[in-house]
C-alpha cells in the first residue's frame, strides 16, 4: 500500500502559499500520495486554523496525526533545518566562486595561452562590483551594520552611504582600465581604512561583529572575509599605480 498524507495549504488567486508547495514536494520525494486540500480564500483559511487550533498553514497530517508546516515536515523526515541567525559564509562563497568562474571564461575567450595576471586583475574588479551591488540594494540596512566597525563611518556616518558607491566606481573603472589617479585612488583609500578597521576589531579589541560586506542584515561573521574583500583594494589599487 502507497503512503498517504494530507496537506492543507493556502492557494487564492492573491496567493499561492510557497512553503505549502514545498511542503507538497517533500511528501512526495518521500514516497506519498498527497491528497492536497487548497484553502481557496482568506475565509476558508482561517476557518481551517480555528477548527485545527493552529497559527499557521500549511499543515501536514500523516496517518492521521498532524506534523506541521514545512519545518515540521523536514523534522519528521529527519532532514535539517538551517538557523536562520546561525552565521554562514554562503553569500560570500556564492559571490566569490561565481566572479572567479566569471573572470576565468572571459579570460579563456579572450586570450591563448591562459592569462593569469589579466584574469586575476578581472576577478578582483568583478567582485568589488559584485559586492558593492550587495550593499547598494539597502544602503540604510549595510550603513546599520558598517558603522559599528568601521573608524571613518563611525566618525562620519555619511561615509557608509558613500563608501559602497567608491566600491562600485573603483570595480567598474579597473574594468575599463581607467587611469590609475582616478580608479585605484578610491580604492586606495577605502581598502586602507577598511584593514586598518577591521583588524582593530575583530584581532586588537577581539569584537564579535557581523560582516557588512555582502550588504546589511548578513549573518557573515566579520572577520578575514572583509580583511581579504579590503586587502584585494588595496592590493589592485597598488598594482594599477605600479602597472
Amino acid at each position: 500500500m502507497s503512503k498517504m498524507a494530507e496537506l492543507y495549504r493556502m492557494k487564492t488567486q492573491e496567493h499561492i502559499c510557497p512553503y505549502g508547495l514545498k511542503s507538497l514536494a517533500l511528501l512526495k520525494r518521500e514516497g506519498y500520495r498527497v491528497d492536497d486540500h487548497p484553502l481557496k480564500s482568506r475565509e476558508e483559511t482561517d476557518a481551517f486554523k480555528r477548527q485545527h487550533n493552529v497559527d499557521t498553514t500549511p499543515q501536514a497530517f500523516i496517518d492521521g496525526k498532524r506534523i506541521g508546516g514545512y519545518t515540521e515536515l523536514k523534522k519528521y523526515f529527519g532532514k535539517s533545518v538551517p538557523d536562520k541567525d546561525a552565521t554562514t559564509y554562503t553569500p560570500v562563497i556564492a559571490i566569490f566562486a561565481t566572479t572567479c568562474l566569471m573572470s576565468v571564461a572571459l579570460s579563456v575567450s579572450h586570450f591563448a595561452p591562459f592569462n593569469v595576471i589579466w584574469t586575476l586583475e578581472i576577478f578582483i574588479a568583478l567582485s568589488m562590483c559584485a559586492l558593492a551591488i550587495q550593499k547598494l540594494r539597502d544602503l540604510s540596512a549595510f550603513s546599520l551594520q558598517f558603522i559599528t566597525y568601521d573608524l571613518l563611518a563611525m566618525r562620519y556616518v555619511r561615509y557608509a552611504y558613500v563608501y559602497a558607491f567608491l566600491e562600485a566606481f573603483a570595480g567598474i573603472g579597473m574594468l575599463a582600465n581607467g587611469p590609475a589617479w582616478l580608479v585605484a585612488s578610491p580604492a586606495l583609500f577605502i581598502g586602507t581604512v577598511g584593514v586598518v578597521s577591521v583588524f582593530k576589531a575583530v584581532y586588537i579589541d577581539k569584537r564579535e561583529l557581523k560582516c557588512a560586506c555582502v550588504g546589511g542584515n548578513s549573518n557573515v561573521p566579520l572577520g578575514f572575509v572583509s580583511l581579504t574583500e579590503n586587502l584585494m583594494m588595496v592590493g589592485m589599487g597598488i598594482w594599477m599605480f605600479l602597472k
